[in-house]
This record gives C-alpha cells, sequence and structure tokens, in this order.
C-alpha cells in the first residue's frame, strides 16, 4: 500500500514537472506597438496608452496597455507618440516617358519617408511601370507606397500629354474606356487641354454606365454643373469650382463656347479674371449644394497654386529637398519655372489673389458638406512640387484656409479611402484594416503640423523606425 502511494506521488510529480517545463506557446506578432495614442480620424477622440498588434500585414488587436508581454519581430515603442491612419495624396503624377521611369520610381521612397503610404496617380504615360511597381511593392521587393492609378487621361485631338486616349466621338469615347478596362484601371481622368465640352460630358456619362469613376479638369466650353450631374465624381483643383462660383457663369461659358470657332478661342487663363470679378456667394453656395447632393469631391491642390503664383519672386535653389529629386526631374521644372519669370507684374498679382481667393472657399465646401480630398499634384513638370513634403504642406494650407486640423486630417486619410470604394479595408485605425500607419512625436489635431515630427512608419506590416528612413532618403539622395 505504502508502495503505491509512493509511485502515485511520484507519478504525480513527473506530471507536474512536466507541465511546468513546457513552454507556454505565445503568439509572435509581426510589429507590436505599445503604450501609443491612437488619434480616432473618424470622431477626434484619442484614445491613450493603446497596443497595437500587426500580423501579415493587417491590424490584429487595439486594446489598453497592460502588464502583459507582446512578442513581436518589431516592437516600436509608443510611449508619448500619437499614432494616425498612413496619409494619401490623392493627387500625383508618373509621367515622363521611358527615360523618366527610374527617376519616377525614387519618388516611392520619398512619400513613404513622409508618411504617405497610399496615392492616386492622376494620369501619365508610364502606366506599365505603375502597375509593375504597385505588385513589386505588394510583393515586399522594395518600400513604398500603395498606388491606385487612371492610367492614361482622356482627351481630345491633339492633346497636350504625352500617351492621352484622344476621343472626339462616342465611338472613340467607348473605344477608349474599353482600353481603360482592359488594363484595370481604378478611375478614369479627363484632361481638357483639346476635349471638347460634348465630348467631355458624353465620357462622364458613358464611363458612368460601366460604374467606371470620373475625375478630371474641365474645360471652360461646360459648366460644373452639367458635369456633376452627368456623375462627374471629382474635380481636379479649384479653377472649375471657381467658375461655377461666378454669377454670370452662362454667359461666360457661352462666350467661350463662342469663341472655339475663331482664330482667337479662349482658354481657361483668359477666362479667370472675368470670373473673378464676376464672383457671386449665392452661386458659390448653388455650386456647393449641387456637389454634395451627388457626391462629387473636390481636389483643392493649394500648395501648388500657391507655390506656381510665387515662382517670379522664389527660385528654389536652397531647397533641401532638391537633394532627392532626380536631376532628370528637376529639368522639367524649368518649363514653368522660365514662363513664370515672364509673367507681367500685373499677373503676378492676379496670382496671388487668385490663390487667396481658392482659400476662401474650402471652408464654405466643407461647410457644405463636399467632400475634401487632400491632394499635391506633384510629380515631373509640376516644379518644386517635392513627393511626399509637398502633401505636408497642403494639410497646412488646409488648415490655413479654415478647416479644423482634424477636417484636414480627414483629407487625407478616411476621404480617400472612402472615395476609392476601400473605406473597409484601410483609411483608420481598427481591427482588420492595414497596417498603414504613422507613428508622431506630436498630437496633430492640436497643430497639422505635427504630421512633419514622424518617429516612424509602418506600411504593408513592416515597420520603418525614423533611422530606416533616413537610410531610405539616402539611398536615393543624388550623387
Amino acid at each position: 500500500m505504502k508502495l503505491r502511494l509512493l509511485l502515485f506521488g511520484l507519478s504525480t510529480a513527473a506530471l507536474l514537472t512536466n507541465c511546468a517545463r513546457r513552454p507556454t506557446k505565445l503568439k509572435i506578432y509581426d510589429v507590436v506597438i505599445n503604450h501609443v495614442t491612437v488619434v480616432d480620424v473618424e470622431s477626434g477622440q484619442l484614445r491613450p496608452n493603446q497596443v497595437v498588434t500587426v500580423s501579415r500585414g493587417k491590424i490584429v488587436e487595439i486594446e489598453p496597455a497592460d502588464q502583459d508581454s507582446y512578442a513581436a519581430k518589431q516592437y516600436v515603442n509608443g510611449n508619448g507618440r500619437y499614432l494616425i491612419p498612413g496619409l494619401w495624396d490623392m493627387h500625383v503624377h508618373f509621367r515622363g516617358g521611358d527615360s523618366l521611369i527610374a527617376a519616377n520610381k525614387k519618388s516611392l521612397t520619398l512619400f513613404l519617408a513622409h508618411g504617405i503610404t497610399t496615392v492616386r496617380d492622376a494620369g501619365g504615360d508610364l502606366t506599365p511601370s505603375v502597375f509593375r511597381w504597385r505588385q513589386e511593392m505588394d510583393a515586399g521587393l522594395y518600400a513604398g507606397p500603395r498606388i491606385f492609378t487612371s492610367g492614361p487621361k482622356i482627351d481630345g485631338p491633339g492633346a497636350y500629354w504625352p500617351g492621352s486616349l484622344e476621343v472626339e466621338t462616342p465611338a472613340q469615347i467607348s473605344k477608349a474606356l474599353d482600353s481603360l478596362q482592359r488594363l484595370r484601371v481604378d478611375y478614369v481622368k479627363i484632361y481638357d487641354s483639346r476635349i471638347s465640352g460634348a465630348a467631355y460630358l458624353e465620357t462622364i456619362r458613358q464611363a458612368q454606365r460601366r460604374g467606371l469613376k470620373t475625375t478630371g479638369h474641365m474645360p471652360y466650353s461646360v459648366t460644373l454643373g452639367e458635369a456633376v450631374k452627368r456623375g462627374l465624381d471629382a474635380t481636379e483643383h479649384l479653377y472649375y469650382v471657381f467658375k461655377a462660383c461666378s454669377g454670370k457663369e452662362d454667359s461666360l461659358t457661352a462666350l467661350v463656347r463662342n469663341s472655339l470657332g475663331t482664330s482667337k478661342p479662349l482658354g481657361l487663363f483668359a477666362v479667370l479674371p472675368a470670373v473673378y470679378d464676376t464672383y457671386s456667394p449665392a452661386a458659390a453656395a448653388r455650386i456647393f449644394k449641387l456637389m454634395a447632393k451627388h457626391h462629387t469631391a473636390a481636389v483643392p491642390t493649394l500648395y501648388i497654386q500657391k507655390t506656381l503664383a510665387e515662382l517670379p519672386e522664389n527660385d528654389h535653389a536652397q531647397d533641401t529637398l532638391r537633394a532627392y529629386i532626380d536631376p532628370k526631374i528637376q529639368a522639367t521644372y524649368a518649363r514653368r519655372l522660365a514662363s513664370a519669370r515672364q509673367l507681367s507684374p500685373a499677373a503676378s498679382a492676379f496670382g496671388q489673389k487668385l490663390n487667396t481667393k481658392f482659400m476662401s472657399l474650402v471652408p464654405q465646401m466643407q461647410a457644405a458638406g463636399v467632400m475634401l480630398l487632400a491632394g499635391s499634384d506633384s510629380g515631373p513638370f509640376n516644379s518644386f512640387i517635392y513627393p511626399g513634403a509637398s502633401l505636408q504642406e497642403e494639410l497646412i494650407m488646409l488648415v490655413q484656409a479654415g478647416l479644423t486640423p482634424l477636417q484636414a486630417l480627414q483629407a487625407a486619410t478616411i476621404s480617400g479611402a472612402k472615395f476609392m470604394g476601400v473605406a473597409s479595408r484601410t483609411g483608420t485605425i481598427a481591427p482588420g484594416k492595414y497596417a498603414d500607419l504613422v507613428l508622431l512625436t506630436g498630437n496633430p489635431l492640436e497643430d497639422i503640423a505635427n504630421i512633419k515630427k514622424i518617429d516612424a512608419v509602418i506600411s504593408r506590416g513592416k515597420a520603418y523606425p525614423a533611422a530606416s528612413l533616413a537610410n531610405l532618403m539616402r539611398a536615393v539622395r543624388n550623387r
């Protein structure tokens, strides 16, 4: 009996010993960000002292930080820091032909290093390269932002930008849209260098029937109201919104139409002074209400307007970021710089006035319920609009124009995701969403300029601390 009890005791002791020695299975995350303040860009609320876990490119959990240990391949200290969704630049360009493919590719690094984890390519002539970059970045071959692209622009015969799909008749429009659908572009970008008013509206109509999203410039021979009612999803820049704010819009549109068959057709810049002089608050309220009703967004691009208006007095020779812009792309800046230096003092002064007026439209559109999307218009030929940094400056200008820091942040995060139809996957910080995040050392809701204080960027679930971002930048610096 005593022997039986002894064996039982020994067996039990051995079992307990084995249990004690058996390692507890601890989940190993790809990234853990601990003790961080999470910024909710929808509500504007701050959630302090949170732990955010990431695996396989997605956020797994967000919960109050406690004494539990988290195993991670990359551990990011969030103490005293603020976590926001990765920023979106909703208007960039990759273009310039085959000789600028490598130069354009360098800009992908600049976007990421400045907290931009998603960009919307607004048309160019490097579509095959853009699709290849997208696949390579998704495969983890190198770092850069997610890309949505329109592929080639749609324009009229003799289009200004190389690679454009030139249309005039309904049949040609149908063929162009067939081509874009075969490419599987994310939306349709329409340009206004040569397209007729009729072809512009017909392109919107046909694209809408196919379920394709449309955005773009707009010929002054049509009204924005006509385009909105046809289904235009977004208007790029504010020149076209501004024309719709004229109390004489119909008369000015008729004047442009009647001039098209003459030796001196009127274009946008010829008509802008008359638009400025006939600005009507009532007309502005009407078009903003119509845009909100039809869910037509606006991409203000205030920073490029300001930069171009100031070119006659600023040659940007001392810009530190020029060192990271490929010399071939810097060469494309010369055209706008030369044009700016030929402007008369009166024309330069008008450019400054126009910039101020454009800024005044932004809070009015926001108050009317128009979706605003933050975009920089960076890319070759757009002088000194540096990838990444220019989007940061755009947000600062949106706040200077009258938006709250939260509203500006929304224009560069959740609004972009909603516009592109992917808000269920990205644009906010929530379990199951893409781990595209930016860690800041300052609260952006207190001062939007804090978006420049980047401590780390998380892209596709991989963390890039400040030192890693600096190394990425060093790799693309001109030798």
